[in-house]
């Protein structure tokens, strides 16, 4: 491999012209193809095998032309103190908001609470349920514009009223503070290479891989039901990745120049050796990214193949972009310990002999592994200790800012109705293989009242056939509580019984159960997508390292970072540590696919260190030195890049906090803090510590599988034979890789 890459680099070097057209040709493109994509409806949620997605499905069958899925709307209304909505006055205002309601096209059914019983027991709170044809995102803006101009012509009535459902849901905006992380990965690369055009290489390919990613996944989202949360974090990751790539391959040449090389061939060797280490831990990352397909849920399904398919188009722009841009730049990038005149007038940035940051640090660690294994899995450890009490949940509009419309509705039903009609349960009973499906029905409706935890059953609605009903279940606890969840799984007990007895199926469905069999799922499917992404990446690596024991350490300090994580997102979004500091208004139970999408994401990007590290001591010890001095060598040449690196990831990924979707808001900070975790104590501290105290262990193999294992030189062990003066002509580089 480091041989076809190495042929690779030098051709994209002198055919830069033809590479960078290529390029700017797809992101144009790609960017048309956006322009012109019809515009994106809301991504459908299902939950493929659940009783839930099983309930849903039945009512789309036997209630047709109920707009099932369709976006709703509660308007709630609250008299002014010591009022009633009864009152003359607020209730002609409240009739006459609902007939302003009515007049939407779009609109196919408005309640009227003094009709639907949708007054408090203290009538001071009455809501008006709007049912619309379509759903929330697909609704037209006329229609969201009539909504609140009825809720605003009540207001000026004197009432105070305020909306909450999906009919006014917004595209989430992710803030300044991604520009801000933008910026700090630029200041972080000047730094680091000491030259603003060396600086800028790494982030002009990230954001034209960026943008042939994210144009693409916007011109295929109507076509393939892609939701918004999905390019925000193909973004997220492939600003990241892209950066990192790049990063490495342009430190590796600028390594390279320091030892002599021709420009030219530098950069065939850096794509050769650094671009096998890109390679690879690009793979690493799509595997995981991939591998959430297990999972069997569409839209976690999707949201993994198009961040995947921007990881890979950050790695072909690392491979071919970087050497082209370089061959552009020409002399203005300096070899390793050399700064541009602006930022240090060319000369040496070191005294010669005089050991770097990273030769230090791998030289204490050498001489005292021990002490620094167990102070790292102690504090990783202690911060993993929140993560005992994580508790899993979908957010809904009780997690809105207190400051929306939606939030406050929320607050005015829960004191009305109490906490749980914000998330009613609904029933459907299929009685249609039943002798007496009414009195199956009733029987299911009498059952239910009786359940502990239960506050009303409203009358079972039938369909024309009189086979399937729909009854509705509220509940004394808020939706997302483990109160709540328990009585979802005592009335499918009840159901059973109910079955056996009548042959009528008992389903519960609603937001609420959606929710709670969402997670569940999720729950189930952790232990297969683990041993699946990281056997497979484990295997990966061993053909990398050609050991057993470092691939091994790799995926137990990745479970110790991971873990970390997980517990300071527990401690920030669940209890509420420091929540202030990023934003976080409402504590309450973590995002139920945050584990499964951690441990994905995470062991990739935790994989990028562990490859781009360890092969330089992997390198070194291969070219005839000491277990003990390959560490310290691998940090000579890595710690620097690697540690720019996870500081630009930490960045980018904490530019995402500032969201206002409370989903991507916890995913950037999980990541930005499993980064911190993996990179700066797994991969800078416990990764050499382990090596150290193993040894030439560290590096065995067994013989059998050493014969077995395809020899992919990551080290870049077959370009040594390749010297300045016999480099095969061009002609012969560029029918090679024709025929490959």
């Amino acid at each position: 491999m480091a041989t076809f890459l190495y042929k690779l680099g030098r051709l994209a070097f002198r055919r830069r012209h033809f590479v960078a057209l290529i390029w700017v040709a797809l992101l144009t493109l790609a960017g048309v193809g956006a322009a012109n994509a019809p515009t994106a409806g809301a991504s459908s949620f299902s939950i493929p095998g659940t009783e839930a997605q099983k309930a849903f499905d039945l009512l789309e069958q036997r209630f047709p032309g109920m707009s099932a899925d369709g976006a709703t709307a509660r308007v709630v209304f609250k008299a002014p103190g010591g009022e009633k909505m009864a009152d003359k006055a607020n209730k002609a205002t409240v009739e006459k908001t609902v007939k302003a309601l009515e007049d939407g096209s779009e609109v196919t059914s408005v309640t009227d609470p003094f009709k639907a019983k949708a007054v408090s027991k203290n009538g001071s709170i009455a809501y008006t349920s709007v049912k619309y044809k379509v759903s929330g995102m697909e609704l037209k803006d006329s229609s969201k514009d009539a909504l609140e101009s009825a809720a605003q012509q009540a207001r000026d009535a004197g009432l105070t009223v305020e909306v909450g459902g999906d009919a006014l849901q917004a595209t989430p905006e992710t803030g300044s503070t991604e520009v801000i992380g933008i910026a700090i990965a630029a200041v972080v690369l000047v730094i680091t290479f000491g030259s603003l055009i060396a600086a800028g290489l790494p982030l002009l390919t990230a954001l034209i891989g960026v943008g042939i990613g994210v144009s693409t996944i916007t011109a295929l989202a109507s076509a393939l039901d892609l939701g918004t949360t999905t390019s925000t974090l193909a973004m997220m990751i492939g600003l990241a990745v892209g950066i990192d790539y790049a990063l490495f391959i342009v430190s590796r040449y600028r390594a390279e120049l320091a030892e002599g090389r021709e420009r030219e061939e530098a950069a065939g060797r850096a794509v050769g050796t650094a671009g096998s280490a890109v390679v690879f831990a690009g793979l690493t990352v799509v595997i995981a990214l991939v591998g959430l397909s297990v999972v069997n849920i569409p839209m976690l399904t999707k949201m993994g193949v198009a961040a995947a398919g921007t990881v890979a188009i950050a790695v072909l722009i690392a491979l071919t972009m970087i050497p082209a841009l370089l061959g552009y730049a020409g002399r203005k990038v300096q070899p390793a310990g050399q700064k541009s005149r602006l930022l240090g007038g060319g000369r040496a940035a070191k005294k010669a002999g005089r050991p770097n940051m990273g030769t230090r640090w791998a030289s204490f660690v050498v001489r005292r592994p021990l002490a620094v294994l167990l102070l790292g899995v102690v504090g990783l450890g202690a911060a993993a200790v929140p993560a005992a009490s994580l508790e899993l949940g979908l957010p809904d509009d009780g997690s809105q800012p207190a400051s929306t419309t939606q939030r406050r509705a929320y607050d005015l039903l829960s004191d009305g109705f109490g906490p749980g009609f914000n998330g009613p349960l609904m029933l459907v009973v299929d009685a249609k293989g039943s002798d007496d499906p009414k009195g199956a029905v009733t029987r299911v409706t009498d059952t239910v009242k009786d359940l502990k935890g239960v506050v009303s059953v409203t009358p079972a609605t039938y369909n024309k056939p009189g086979d399937t009903a729909m009854i509705t279940v509220i509940a004394d606890s808020k939706p997302s509580s483990v109160k709540t969840e328990n009585l979802v799984h005592t009335i499918r007990d009840a159901g059973d019984g109910i079955t056996a007895d009548t042959d009528a199926k008992v389903l519960v469905t609603g937001s609420t159960a959606m929710n709670i069999d969402f997670s569940q799922k999720l729950n189930d499917a952790l232990i297969p997508y683990l041993a699946l992404v990281v056997g497979l990446a484990f295997l990966l690596l061993i053909v990398v390292f050609r050991s057993v024991l470092v691939p091994l350490k790799a995926a137990l300090g990745f479970l110790l970072s991971v873990m970390a994580a997980l517990g300071a997102v527990v401690a920030v979004f669940q209890w509420g540590w420091l929540a202030n500091l990023i934003g976080v208004e409402q504590t309450g139970p973590i995002m139920s696919m945050m584990p499964i999408f951690m441990v994905g994401v995470v062991f990739g990007l935790a994989m990028d260190y562990e490859v781009f590290l360890v092969t330089r001591m992997r390198e070194a010890y291969v070219h005839g030195q000491k277990p003990g001095q390959a560490v310290v060598t691998g940090f000579k040449h890595g710690a620097r890049v690697v540690t720019a690196a996870a500081v630009i990831m930490i960045a980018v990924f904490s530019g995402f906090i500032g969201s206002s979707e409370s989903m991507i808001k916890m995913i950037g900070f999980g990541l930005a803090i499993a980064v911190f975790f993996d990179a700066f104590v797994v991969r800078m501290a416990l990764v050499p510590a382990v090596l150290a105290l193993l040894g030439k262990k560290a590096w065995w193999l067994p013989r059998w599988l050493d014969r077995a294992l395809p020899n992919v030189d990551v080290e870049g062990e077959g370009l040594r034979g390749l010297g300045a003066g016999a480099r095969n002509p061009d002609e012969d580089d560029d029918r090679e890789l024709a025929r490959v």
